[in-house]
Order: C-alpha cells, then structure tokens, then sequence
C-alpha cells in the first residue's frame, strides 16, 4: 500500500528551515539597543545622586584647602594657620576617602541613567542640545577626575600633563557643571527625593525593595571601600588597611616615604660635605655638629602627604625661629629653604612668618631617637604643624630669610 501523504502544516506550526548552501551561516537581524532593565528611573537617580553630590562636596572643600596650603596666594602666605596641628592630616583623609567613595557612587549613578545618555533622537531643541552638552561635559570632567586621582594615590602619572594643575582645574569644571545639572534638574529632584513625594507614585511599588536592596549594596560597598583604604590616614583602622598603597607604619624608621634618596639624586659624597648655610642680615654657615651643639626641641607632629596617608611621629631638631633669629631676621620674616635634591618641583619651598616663628617649626635632626634615616631627609630636614608632606623640606641644605 502507499503510505498517506503527510498533512500540510498547520497555521500554528512551524516550518522546518530550509538547508542553506555552502558553510555560510544567517545573520541576526540588527536591533537598536533595548533597556528594559529596572531601576533605571528617575527615584533611583536621585537616591544615588545626592549622596554622590554630598561626596563630590566634601571632596571639592577639601580639595580646595589641600591646593592652598601648598600654593597660597601671595597675600595670604602669612596667615596659614598652624593649628590645629593634625588639620591637614584630617582634610586631606577626608579628601581622599570621599573621593573613592565617589568613584562608587558615580559608577552606580552612571548605571542608573546610562540608558538616557543613548536616547534617540540625540537632540529634540536648542535647550535639549544644551542639556545634553552638559551632562557630556559633566560626565567626562567627573570620570577623569575621580580616576586620575585614583592613579595619583598610587603615584603612577600614565599622561603627559601636570597633575595638581589638571586636577585642580577639571574639580572646578565638575563643579560648575554639577550646580547646572542640579539646576536643570530641579523639578525631578524635587519629584523623587524622598519617598514621600509626590512624584514616586507614579513609579511601580514593586521596585520599591529591590531599589532599597540596590541602595544598601552601594553603602555597603561604599563602607568597605572606606573600612580598608581609610587605615592609611587613619590610624587605629591601619590593621584593615588592605586596599590602600600605603601603610602608616610601614618604612624606614617605622615611617612611610614617598621620595627616596636614591631618586632625590642624594649622593654620599653631597651628604659627607654637607653644611647648612644661613643666609640673611648676618649670614652663617653650620656644620653638622655645630648644628647638633645648639639647644634642642621636640615635637610630636604629622606626616601628612597628599597621596592620603599620614602617620604621627616624634621629633627632635632645632627650631627655625632660632636659626633665623641668629641670622638677624626681622619679626615676621619669611623663610625660603632649599633641598640637596636635584631639580623636582619642590626642591624649593617658601614658608610665611606663621610658620617660621612657630616653636613647633623644627629643623628636626632626628625622629623617634634616631638620627634621620637618608630616605627621611639626613642630615636635616624641614617639620612643621599643619603642613603638607611635600612642602616638610628634606636633605636642607640652604635657609634665606625673606
């Protein structure tokens, strides 16, 4: 008998593919980019927004006192305060622990809206373009800023411009384009700050733990980021200083250093001529043991460096407003001192009257009980209350009254 015909398929079925020829395969169809995922609104932009805004905040003031103490203004050189004496040392921690929670907040922020940043059409008007154009400008000021910081605190300058310069610069771009962000933005953050506000009923309630699960996972990380980098400025958290470059307690003479001798270009033969010259109305020059010969001072102070770490330390060494009263310095005097170092952009540094005639001000010729180890700055070096660590002189070599 011949078998019965198959019957034809039916309209739900599907049918079977037709062999291709060759080894060439069939190509997907291209499909414009779908985000469906959620959370991507405008509450959760907001939640995470203005926890960014109050880190950029902090970061901004800190940065700002961090940039002025090194470089101050001509007119106000002589009224940098010196106390309290750890002030530096707290602004610049803080400075550094709000900028790597930052770099957390602003990843999760970038993952709440990325979905907006490709909208089409890109440009509905004029005032959409300008809007847009911001938020490119903010967003690229902010990434550079948070990681090139990022890269300074571990002291690796992959680019060919100027750090302090650049990133002092761009804080001000995001800055300001943050504040006109926020301004454009006003209805929208004023629509979802809290739960409360009008505006969240429009979102969908079932978002609201998976929002609060998201918001815990960011402080969560936030807290973790803190927990182990913050031991570095931080004392008594250093045993959890695990993801931080430096540890308080680790390097010569139980102390860290960021410029060594040996890349300071501090030869033997530099350091066993050394003389320490004093120039002003009765110039003078001193050797080591004559240095050594003149009444001593102590001081427990900082070491504050502006990568973040910091760490307290004992020293002991001559005060400056001594050496320069033995030069004829004038009250309110300022002090230029200058490095065996050679070349470097602060070979060269200029204190005020505030500093120079502060009594915890030392020419200090030891630390901790020991003579100065070269990588800290033997035979003398500079230390002063609330300063910055690249502004505490080593390997000193010249004072010139100002």
């Amino acid at each position: 008998m011949t078998p019965p015909a198959p019957p034809p398929p039916s309209q739900g079925r599907t049918a079977a593919p037709r062999k291709q020829k060759g080894w060439r395969l069939p190509l997907p169809p291209v499909r414009p980019p779908s985000f469906s995922g959620r959370l991507h609104d405008a509450r959760t932009a907001t939640s995470v927004g203005r926890r960014l805004g109050a880190a950029f905040l902090v970061c901004f003031a800190t940065g700002l006192i961090s940039h002025y103490l090194q470089h101050p203004p001509g007119w106000a050189a002589g009224l940098l305060p010196g106390r309290p004496v750890w002030g530096y040392r707290l602004s610049q921690g803080l400075h550094v622990g709000s900028g790597l929670a930052a770099i957390v907040l602003l990843l999760v922020k970038l993952w709440a809206v990325y979905p907006r940043l490709f909208a089409w059409p890109p440009v509905r008007g004029v005032r959409h373009a300008l809007e847009r154009l911001s938020v490119a400008v903010l967003v690229a000021a902010a990434v550079l800023e948070v990681f090139t910081g990022l890269l300074n605190i571990a002291q690796w300058y992959p680019w060919p411009f100027g750090f302090v310069q650049t990133h002092f610069a761009l804080a001000w771009v995001v800055t300001g384009s943050l504040l006109l962000h926020v301004a454009v933005k006003v209805p929208d953050i004023r629509a979802h700050w809290s739960r409360r506000s009008p505006g969240t009923l429009e979102l969908p309630a079932r978002d609201g733990p998976d929002r609060r699960s998201l918001m815990l996972g960011v402080g969560a990380a936030v807290g973790a980021v803190t927990l182990t980098t913050a031991g570095q400025a931080f004392t008594p958290l250093a045993r959890l200083d695990l993801l931080a470059p430096r540890h308080p307690r680790h390097g010569p003479q139980g102390l860290p250093v960021n410029r060594t001798a040996a890349a300071a270009g501090i030869t033997d033969r530099a350091v066993r001529d050394w003389l320490l010259e004093v120039r002003g109305p009765v110039p003078y020059r001193l050797t080591l043991d004559q240095l050594r010969s003149m009444p001593r001072a102590q001081a427990r102070l900082p070491i504050a460096c502006v990568e973040g770490w910091s760490a307290d330390a004992h020293w002991s060494g001559v005060r400056i407003r001594d050496l320069l009263e033995r030069a004829g310095a004038r009250r309110g005097a300022g002090l230029r001192v200058t490095s065996l170092e050679a070349g470097g952009a602060y070979q060269v540094m200029e204190m005020g009257r505030g500093y120079a005639e502060d009594p915890l001000t030392l020419l200090a010729l030891e630390l901790s009980g020991q003579v100065l180890a070269p990588d800290h700055g033997y035979p003398a070096r500079v230390i002063a209350p609330n300063r910055p660590g690249v502004l505490q002189t080593k390997w000193v070599t010249l004072l010139e009254v100002l």
